[in-house]
């Protein structure tokens, strides 16, 4: 029998799990990822990590047989990092060969974002289809293109970064430095955003009273459940992400056409009060040819995704 580790290395924690190769996790758990500390140190920290899961497990590392990562930043040849988000490490560094002299396993990596989409594609919500979109709805937008058993992940990694497709000339500034960005609109930050800039105004509604008119306590989480409550305030603020979520799904769709979206993350746990109005709007933005047969569905894997879509990097 042959077995698998998958990393799913975040900002703050990093998801290790030991998985057998029919993709299933046999045990799992996060560390702090520390990224402070220096390179050399998270991954040594996450080897150790991966060696206490096969002793639980009485696995013998020999039978390891490969080490799949997923890192925030894009990728080149599922080896080198061009440059990580929100880590204080160098560009261009070689992820695969630095475990590998670690561990002595081979290693491969792609962005987080991808892996998500890879473990959704061959376990979740997308298996049985050939093409699919994985959009992760977070703090941020970011997106991972599988066509015909392949990640896109472009010449350089930045592919899937359909966080950052333009919807607005000189729209409203994003973290990258640009301006109208897909995730300035409809992510939870952008969310956020929105409502705050809308509650400055109006107080005269159930969300305001949620969070005991303190905006610092405000959640993206909030405003869907008002607007389930049929919060008339919070209604409106889904309808406009709503119609910012479909001009970016329809933009991928005439672009891609792949047979099923996915949405990840927890824009995406709105469900149907949020999905309901983006497929109302869809035929305004995608051709019909993109939309006819189309399915979009919430993701399966939670914080699974990461690690399994690791691990079917090495498998």
């Amino acid at each position: 029998m042959n077995y698998f580790a998958g990393v799913d290395i975040g900002g703050t924690n990093t998801k290790i799990g030991v998985l057998n190769s029919e993709g299933d996790i046999l045990k799992s758990t996060s560390i702090k990822t520390e990224s402070i500390m220096g390179v050399d140190y998270t991954l040594n920290k996450i080897w150790g990590t991966i060696q206490n899961l096969l002793e639980e497990l009485e696995i013998d590392e020999i039978m390891v047989k490969g080490i799949g990562m997923g890192i925030p930043g894009p990728v080149i040849d599922r080896k080198i990092v061009g440059f990580f988000a929100n880590f204080p490490w160098d560009k261009n560094i070689n992820i695969s060969e630095k475990m590998e002299k670690i561990s002595g396993v081979k290693t491969r990596l792609d962005n987080d974002v991808n892996v998500i989409a890879l473990g959704e594609t061959l376990y979740g919500a997308g298996k049985g289809f050939s093409k699919s979109v994985t959009i992760a709805l977070g703090t941020g937008i970011g997106g991972g293109i599988f066509i015909d058993g392949k990640l896109v992940s472009g010449a350089t990694g930045a592919g899937g970064e359909i966080g950052h497709m333009k919807l607005e000339k000189e729209g409203k500034l994003c973290g990258c430095g640009q301006k109208g960005c897909f995730e300035t609109y409809a992510s939870a930050t952008g969310v956020i955003r929105e409502t705050l800039s809308r509650l400055q105004i109006n107080k005269n509604n159930s969300l305001y009273k949620r969070i005991d008119g303190d905006l610092n306590k405000l959640e993206a989480k909030y405003v869907f459940d008002e607007a389930k409550n049929g919060d008339k305030f919070s209604l409106d603020i889904v309808d406009y992400v709503s119609e910012y979520l479909a001009m970016g799904i329809g933009n991928i769709l005439n672009v891609i056409n792949p047979e099923i979206v996915i949405l990840s993350g927890g824009v995406a746990l709105a469900g149907d009060i949020l999905l309901d109005k983006v497929k109302e709007k869809l035929p305004n933005y995608a051709l019909e040819i993109t939309v006819e047969k189309l399915k979009i569905r919430i993701g399966e894997l939670g914080n699974d995704a990461g690690i399994k879509g690791a691990s079917a990097l090495t498998i």
